[in-house]
Order: C-alpha cells, then structure tokens, then sequence
C-alpha cells in the first residue's frame, strides 16, 4: 500500500491522528509538549503497530496492568516511538524539532501537515476569563510556527484545526494574519469552515473552524464532507452497557453490563475487546452531590437547565447571582451531550451524569465515548490528564471523515 506520510502538530493526544491512521495514513511525526498526552501518542502507536501483527493480546495485557508501560513500549520498534517528539514549538526549539523530522523523514516526503495551536488563546471562555483578553498571550501566534513547518516541508495539503473564537479573535486579525502568511509561502486556502461533530456521528455539539489548504495559487473549494443522520442518544447508545458507579469508584477495568448495540458497533467505539478500561469517576462532597441531584431533576422531568439563584441559600457558595449562572449543567440523556472542553479536569459540575439513580459527573470513560474514542484507547497520566487530554482533542470520527475526502484530494 502505498501510504501518504503527515506530521501532526499540536498533537495532543491524537484525536486527529487517530482519524488519518483509520484511512491509511502513516505519521512522521507527532510533536506534542504535554508529557502525558505524548505518552498516549506512543501508547496508540503501540496498539495501532501490535495491531497490525496481530498481536493485540499484548496491548490488552497492558489494559489490564498485567504488563508495565515499559514492557508494552518496548514490543514496538523504536523508531515508531520516536516519532512522538516531546517538545514545545518554540522559535528556541524549532531548529531542533525540524532536524528530528528530517532524520525520521530520510528519502520521504510529507504529504500533508495536520493539528491546530493549543485553542486558549482565541476561545471566548479565555478571552472571557482573562482581563487583558488574552491580548499579547503567545499563544496568538503559533499558528507562525505551523507555517514554519509548511515553509519547510513543502505539504500538499495542510488541514488546520481550531475553536470558533478563531474567527472573532482580534477582530479577525489573526485569521487575516494567518490566511495572508499561508498564501505567501505558497498555499491556496479554501474558505475556513466550521463543522459539526454531530454531522459524523459523534454525540456531541461540538463545532470547530477547519482550515484546509493546497500548495498551489488556483482557487480551490472546501471539500464536501459525507453528512450523516444522527439520531443516537447519548445515555441510551453510549452508556448503556457501561457498569454502575458511585461517586469515588474507579474501575480501571469494566466488564460490559449489555452487548453492543448498533451505534457503538458503528462508530467502532465498542471493537472487538470485552471490556473496556478508565471508568473511572471523581469524588465529591455531599453539598455537589445535592446540586447535583436537583439539576439533574430538573433536566429529566422539566427539561430545564439549573440556575445558580434558584439553589437554596445553603447549597449556594458565591454571593454573585447574576454572572455564570449555569455553573451546573446535566448532559442531556436524549439528545448529544453540549461540548465537552479541557476544563472537566478541574471539575465535574459541567458535565453531570443524567440518572437520578447514579448522581455524580461523568467518569473518564464516559467523557471518551462522547468524544467518539474507541474502548481500547488509553490516557496516560491519571484521570485529571486523562479528562484534559479528552476535551482538548478533536473527535477521532470527524477526523477520520475530514481524512477520508482528503485521500480523495492527495
């Protein structure tokens, strides 16, 4: 088979990539400066590499802790681990990460560069929190680096990916800037795009702008993606076979309570293993479990969401009633869970089970499947990086439909 070759950067843990590896794609490199979620980068390579040989036993020993880390990494050729470059792309690091790619790249050419800069800086909740709205934030500007790598490596295609506040961000300076420095070294950008996670059967309203461009000076269309009907629910299709928990359990492995229904074959969040791994939910106090309990009433039998000044005065703990109101929020059962963003990390109240009976926040798992990752996907690092890693990545089943009208394209 004759494989097209990409870089991602930015990579995270591998949500993108996850999408071009199901199309046949093979990575270069992955650059990635958080520690954790470049470790799941290697610990997917060592599925996807172990699954190739047929060999996936391994990978589910590892699943189970009945192999370590160390013992898993060490059953794949090394090269393959080392495109997962652990670096921050800096104008101090660049030079060195450029010349790691090369060595990995030999003879080959790249075609095509894939991944969006960390998305704080141009997101409306960062602007929001920050009081300079994140004016002079760094961050603003990786998408310079990014064009370092195009200027570099010559892509046929990039494919840019990023939140909303993109567009607005500076007034649109950034996306002017941006769109102005990719023409100049060459690249021909299709009119930016936001696209809808529920169109490609993920369960969740999560709309993101998609830059795509080709090195050329011809006009060219945004490609027209295959839209799906999406008629899953989230609790009845996503979480119905996924054992019983109570606040605190953690059941790193999770024998299946029910077999897999149409939409978890589909998506191939259930495929092939029985069991699944990082069910696992966070604590908490009794004062959020009562909150809890009375958003979550409200939602199943009013279907209204819960607003700060309707709790009693003692479940209350900020005199402000007027700003964030809707600081506890129930995923809906019948419909797609609303965005799902790194700050589950910090806490659960934004994402609150939806039964009356199982009164908590979503467990890391859970947290996954509404992100369209497959069962035997692993985060490394423990539940905290393990949520952060989730709501930053870009759902594996809208990249793999933006992956596959590219090979169209390529």
């Amino acid at each position: 088979m004759n494989h097209l070759n990409y870089i991602d950067l930015f990579a995270g843990a591998g949500g993108l990539s996850e999408g071009f590896t199901r199309e046949g794609y093979r990575a270069i490199a992955h650059v990635e400066m958080n520690k954790e979620a470049a470790d799941t980068l290697k610990t997917r390579l060592a599925f996807h590499y172990l699954s190739s040989k047929k060999q996936t036993d391994k990978y589910n020993s590892y699943l189970k802790n009945e192999i370590s880390q160390s013992d898993l990494w060490k059953s794949v050729p090394s090269h393959i681990l080392q495109s997962v470059i652990n670096e921050e792309i800096t104008k101090d690091t660049i030079d060195g990460i450029f010349k790691k790619i090369d060595e990995k790249l030999g003879s080959r050419k790249v075609d095509l560069i894939i991944g969006g800069p960390p998305c704080q800086a141009y997101s409306l909740v960062g602007r929001s929190r920050d009081p300079n709205r994140m004016e002079g934030d760094k961050r603003n500007y990786l998408f310079r680096h990014y064009a370092k790598f195009l200027f570099r490596y010559r892509p046929k295609y990039f494919v840019f990916e990023n939140v909303l506040g993109l567009l607005t961000a500076g007034n649109a300076k950034y996306l002017n800037e941006m769109i102005k420095l990719f023409t100049e070294i060459g690249y021909s950008v299709a009119e930016p795009t936001v696209l809808n996670s529920e169109d490609f059967g993920v369960l969740q309203k999560r709309r993101r702008v998609i830059i795509i461009g080709r090195r050329s000076k011809s006009i060219f269309d945004f490609p027209e993606l295959e839209i799906e009907d999406n008629p899953w629910q989230t609790k009845k299709d996503i979480f119905s076979d996924l054992p019983f928990l109570k606040p605190g359990d953690e059941k790193h492995i999770a024998t299946y309570t029910n077999a897999a229904n149409k939409y978890l074959l589909k998506s191939g969040i259930r495929n092939g293993i029985d069991f699944t791994s990082q069910h696992i939910a966070r604590k908490h106090n009794d004062r959020d479990l009562e909150i809890y309990s009375i958003a979550i009433d409200k939602w199943i039998n009013e279907k209204t969401r819960l607003k700060y000044p309707e709790l009693p005065k003692k479940l209350r703990t900020h005199n402000n009633i007027e700003a964030f109101l809707d600081r506890f929020k129930v995923v809906d059962p019948n419909g797609h869970s609303h965005t799902l963003v790194a700050h589950i990390a910090k806490d659960g109240h934004y994402y609150i089970y939806p039964d009356e009976n199982q009164v908590r926040s979503i467990s890391v798992r859970e947290a996954a499947r509404i992100q369209s990752f497959p069962d035997d996907f692993f985060f490394e690092g423990g539940r905290t990086a393990a949520f952060k890693q989730i709501g930053n990545a870009v759902p594996p089943l809208m990249a793999q439909s933006l992956a596959k009208q590219l090979l169209n394209l390529l």
